[in-house]
């Protein structure tokens, strides 16, 4: 049994050297800043979370993660694990509270709550006519305007580790996180990546929230972000390149495990951020699955993973 059942992933905490190159990136991915101080940047979606990007300034480094839980009790339930801190004020905008832990890697984990929500953003609608659907958009035209994706939620997080079994023990122990798949190398004992999504019973959720790959560096792999719908994605990737300032990773494609529609990006200091859009949806009905590791790291379609993707870590 879990100590607790996360309902979503909150935020990311990252640190970059300069916050207005931080912040020009992240617009340009399609966020909005929700608050700046003098040395962190608070960046939102288009859903109401206050934020979900979150840059400390000074050297390059990655922080940690947040996960939402659903009340007070259950932060309660988490101050009295060994290693955990007491509930403590998040004295940030958005204020909230939350218990800190340090995960097997040293990076900063916080369970939060009570953070004030905003109101959210408009979004650009389209709506598309497909196969037996044609008849969606009657007697208008598809006019798109160019610019940035519209970011909706912050979706998911991927480590690399050389202790996989260690480290997705400790967040599945904490957090309530349940596989959704494993992927394998030679044996099927040889677990080599795992993809875990949170525990909400009946309720259908993103087939993952956290995900994990041995790997014998340690680290953030990439951060991933949900946008509006499949031209979302491609706007947001013309919009991109059409800069030339940043540096694209992999995609645009369609995963296997998750389905999801993905893109991604570096940003000034090297952090792959993902955009993508249609996940699967799974709940407690939905049994894991073990795959091998030359079908779990392709693609429906779209280019293979780089190596340089596949083994990447941002310490």
């Amino acid at each position: 049994m879990s100590v607790v059942k996360v309902a979503d992933i909150a935020y990311i905490r990252l640190q970059s050297p300069d916050l207005d190159q931080a912040e020009e990136f992240l617009v340009n991915l399609g966020m909005v800043r929700s608050a700046r101080t003098a040395d962190r940047l608070y960046m939102r979606g288009t859903d109401p979370s206050h934020h979900i990007h979150v840059t400390h300034l000074g050297p390059p480094k990655y922080l940690g993660l947040a996960f939402q839980v659903d009340s007070d009790d259950d932060l309660k339930k988490l101050a009295q694990v060994p290693g955990a801190s007491a509930i403590e004020p998040i004295e940030e905008p958005g204020g909230g509270r939350r218990v800190r832990f340090t995960d097997p890697h040293g990076y900063q984990v916080e369970a939060v709550c009570g953070i004030e929500p905003l109101a959210p953003l408009p979004i650009r609608r389209n709506v598309l006519n497909w196969g037996d659907e044609k008849f969606r958009r009657t007697g208008e035209l598809m006019r798109l305007d160019a610019g940035p994706s519209q970011i909706k939620r912050i979706a998911h997080a991927l480590h690399m580790t050389p202790r996989l079994r260690e480290v997705i023990a400790w967040y599945r122990n904490l957090f309530g996180f349940v596989c959704s798949d494993e992927i394998y190398a030679g044996s099927k004992e040889h677990v080599i990546a795992t993809f875990n999504r949170c525990d909400q019973g009946e309720r259908f959720v993103d087939h993952h929230t956290f995900v994990c790959i041995e790997s014998d560096k340690v680290g953030l792999n990439h951060v991933s972000f949900e946008v509006q719908n499949f031209d979302d994605v491609m706007l947001g990737h013309e919009h991109l390149k059409r800069i030339g300032k940043y540096e694209h990773v992999w995609g645009v494609g369609r995963h296997l495990l998750g389905s999801q529609v993905y893109d991604y990006w570096k940003d000034p200091w090297g952090r792959v951020h993902e955009r993508w859009t249609d996940s699967d949806m799974l709940n407690c009905h939905n049994p894991a699955n073990l795959v091998p590791a030359e079908r779990g790291l392709s693609s429906q379609w779209g280019a293979p993973a780089p190596q340089a993707f596949i083994t990447h870590a941002s310490p």
